[in-house]
C-alpha cells in the first residue's frame, strides 16, 4: 500500500494423562538462527512442487516477451515480406490460445495485439478481465495531469469498443484520485453484466461512490479502497455478492448493517480502517472468512454458523471499563457461543483485552472442537488476558498450531495485578495436541517464561517450538530456554536472534 495508509486455514486422540508421560530432563535441542532465518529448519527442504510452480510461471513470461517482440517488429519493419509471412503463422494459432495469451498481457500490451493480423485486430476488445493499473501508462512524466488525462484517454477507448462480457473491471493506479470519469465509466459498467468491481483510490478525499453501482444486482465480489458509500434509499443489497472488501471506506452505522444483512449469499468479508460506525453486528448466514482491523466500540454476530476463519484487530487500547460489556457478563463467551465452526481464529492489537472483560470462565460452555489453529497478540502483565488465553486453550481440544504475539507497548501494571496463579493452573489441565508453537516478541519476564513454561509442561506431542525475542530481550533469555521442561521427548526450540 501507499504510504499516506499504513496497512490489511482433525481429529482428536485419545492421550494417556501427563502423569503418565515421563518429563524429559532440561536438555532441550536449541537451534540458534541469525536475524530472518525464520525457516531455517526447511533450508534443506526440498519442495517437488517448486520446479512445476515455475514451469507454470515460466510459460506466460515467455508468451509475454514473444509477443511483445512480434509486436515491435511489425510496429518499425517496413519489409513487405515480414508484413505477409508472419501474422499468417500467429493467425493459425487457435482461438482459445488467443485468449489465454490475451488474459496474462496487461491492458495496453493486449491493445497493441491488434496489429498483429486482422484475425487478433479486436479480439483483445472481448477480453473479460478488464484491469487499468500503472502497466496501462509507460511514459515516466511526473505531470499529474498528464498521467491523468492518459489513463482516461485509454479507459474511454477500451470501454468504447469492447463488444464481449465484462467479468471483472479494476481500476487501481497510484496516481489516481476521485474524478467525475469514474462517475461515467460506473455507469458504463451498470448496464454490462459486471462480476466483479475494485476500485482503488491512492489520492485524495474519500471518492463518493455513484448510486448506480449499487443497482448491480450481478456482482459476485466488490472491492472499494478509501471511498465513501451511501447506499441509495432504494437499495435492497447485493442478492449474488459472495466477497466484499473495505478498506479506507466511511459508511453510516445504519448504511453499514444493511449492506451485511442484504447480502444472503455473502462468503468473504474485508473491513480494514474504517469510520463512520462503531458497531459490528455481523447477519451473514453463508459467512465463511471474516477479516477486520480498525477502531470499533463493539462486535457481535448473529447466525453466523459457518464462519471458519477470523482475523480481528481492536486497533484502539482503552481502560477496562464495564460499559464494553454491553449487558453481558462476559465478552470472550458471547463471542465464541456463535462461532461453532472456527477453524481459525488470529487475535490481534488489542481484541484480547476487549474479549477478557467480564467474568472469564475456566472453560467456554461450548468447546471450539474444529480450531486447529490460534493466534494471540498479549499482553502479559495483565492477568486478566492471560485467564482468557488460557480458556482458549483449554476450550480448543483440537489445536495443533500456536502463535503468541507479545505487546511490547504495554506498560507494566501495578505487582497487584501480577499475581503468580500457575500453581492453580497445573491441578486440572487437560494435555494440548498443539504440535507447533511460535513466541515472537518477549523479553524474557517472568510471565512470558511461565507461559513458555507451562506450554512445554502440557504439551506431549509438540515437534517445533520458535522464539523470537524483542530487541531488548535479556541476554539471559537462551539460558532460561535451555532450564524449562517439556513433556515431548522431540520437541525442538529454535531461538531466533532478532540482533
Amino acid at each position: 500500500m501507499n504510504g499516506q495508509w499504513g496497512s490489511r486455514a482433525l481429529v482428536s486422540s485419545s492421550r494417556p494423562p501427563l502423569s503418565s508421560s515421563p518429563v524429559s530432563p532440561p536438555t532441550v535441542k536449541l537451534l540458534v538462527c541469525p536475524t530472518g532465518w525464520s525457516r531455517c529448519y526447511r533450508y534443506f527442504h526440498v519442495d517437488l512442487h517448486l520446479g512445476l510452480n515455475l514451469y507454470l510461471y515460466a510459460i506466460p513470461i515467455f508468451l509475454l516477451v514473444f509477443f511483445n517482440f512480434q509486436i515491435h517488429r511489425r510496429e518499425q519493419s517496413q519489409s513487405p515480406c515480414v508484413t505477409d509471412a508472419e501474422p499468417d503463422r500467429i493467425s493459425s494459432l487457435p482461438g482459445h490460445i488467443i485468449d489465454q495469451i490475451l488474459s496474462i498481457l496487461p491492458i495496453k500490451e493486449a491493445v497493441r495485439t491488434s496489429i498483429l493480423s486482422t484475425k487478433w485486430r479486436y479480439k483483445w476488445a472481448t477480453l473479460p478481465n478488464l484491469v487499468f493499473d500503472s502497466q496501462c501508462i509507460s511514459d515516466t512524466s511526473e505531470d499529474l495531469l498528464v498521467i491523468k488525462s492518459k489513463l482516461s484517454r485509454i479507459i474511454d477507448h477500451v470501454l468504447l469498443l469492447h463488444s464481449g462480457p465484462i467479468k471483472k473491471f479494476k481500476l487501481s493506479h497510484r496516481e489516481l484520485i476521485g474524478v467525475t470519469d469514474i462517475d461515467r465509466w460506473t455507469l458504463h459498467l451498470t448496464r454490462r453484466p459486471v462480476k466483479e468491481f475494485v476500485l482503488e483510490i491512492w489520492k485524495g478525499q474519500r471518492y463518493k461512490i455513484p448510486s448506480c453501482l449499487f443497482s448491480c444486482q450481478g456482482l459476485h465480489h466488490l472491492e472499494l479502497f478509501n471511498c465513501w458509500l451511501i447506499p441509495p434509499s432504494t437499495f435492497q443489497g447485493f442478492r449474488n455478492l459472495k466477497s466484499l472488501d473495505l478498506q479506507h471506506v466511511t459508511l453510516s452505522q445504519d448504511a453499514f448493517e444493511n449492506l451485511i444483512s442484504t447480502c444472503p449469499l455473502l462468503e468473504r468479508l474485508t473491513l480494514m480502517n474504517f469510520d463512520g460506525f462503531n458497531y459490528l453486528n455481523i447477519h451473514a448466514p453463508n459467512l465463511q472468512f471474516f477479516d477486520i482491523g480498525g477502531k470499533f466500540e463493539d462486535i457481535s454476530f448473529k447466525n453466523t454458523s459457518q464462519l471458519a476463519v477470523v482475523s480481528i484487530g481492536l486497533y484502539v487500547n482503552f481502560e477496562s471499563s464495564q460499559g464494553r460489556l454491553h449487558g453481558r457478563t462476559s465478552n470472550l463467551v458471547e463471542f465464541l457461543i456463535h462461532l461453532p465452526r472456527i477453524q481459525r481464529l488470529e487475535i490481534q492489537s488489542y481484541f484480547l483485552k476487549y474479549l477478557a472483560l467480564g467474568a472469564v470462565p475456566v472453560k467456554l460452555p461450548t468447546p471450539c472442537i474444529d480450531l486447529s489453529y490460534l493466534s494471540i497478540r498479549i499482553n502479559f502483565y495483565d492477568s486478566k488476558e492471560i485467564s482468557a488465553a488460557l480458556c482458549l486453550f483449554r476450550s480448543s481440544p483440537n489445536l495443533r498450531e500456536l502463535e503468541i504475539l507479545a505487546r511490547p507497548e504495554e506498560q507494566p501494571l501495578p505487582l497487584a495485578h501480577h499475581a503468580d496463579c500457575w500453581e492453580d493452573v497445573y491441578l486440572d489441565w487437560p494435555v494440548m495436541r498443539v504440535r507447533h508453537v511460535r513466541i515472537d516478541g518477549i523479553s524474557g519476564i517472568k510471565p512470558e517464561l511461565d507461559f513458555i513454561s507451562f506450554i512445554l509442561l502440557y504439551s506431549p506431542v509438540l515437534e517445533r517450538m520458535t522464539v523470537k525475542p524483542a530487541l531488548n530481550a535479556s541476554p539471559e533469555l537462551v539460558k532460561e530456554l535451555l532450564r524449562l521442561r517439556r513433556a515431548s521427548g522431540r520437541a525442538e526450540v529454535i531461538y531466533l536472534d532478532s540482533v
